[in-house]
């Protein structure tokens, strides 16, 4: 699905890191891109390692 807005654990706001982090881990390794756009908690950082896309594959099936 989507990338939450905010951590399910502490509340801080993640969303608008997503995209920076995506571009960043490709290039930098995934801890260093965590590190640079400034996500230090480790409930922030399980959200974005443990986060799968999925509306590429629910986007082929239609809606009943």
């Amino acid at each position: 699905m989507e990338f939450p807005v905010r951590c399910f654990t502490c509340g801080a706001v993640i969303g608008d890191l997503y995209e920076e982090y995506k571009t960043s881990s490709k290039e930098k390794g995934v801890a260093a891109a965590l590190d640079s756009i400034g996500v230090e908690r480790f409930c922030c950082r399980r959200m974005f390692l443990s986060h799968v896309e999925m509306m590429g594959i629910i986007s082929k099936y239609p809606r009943r």
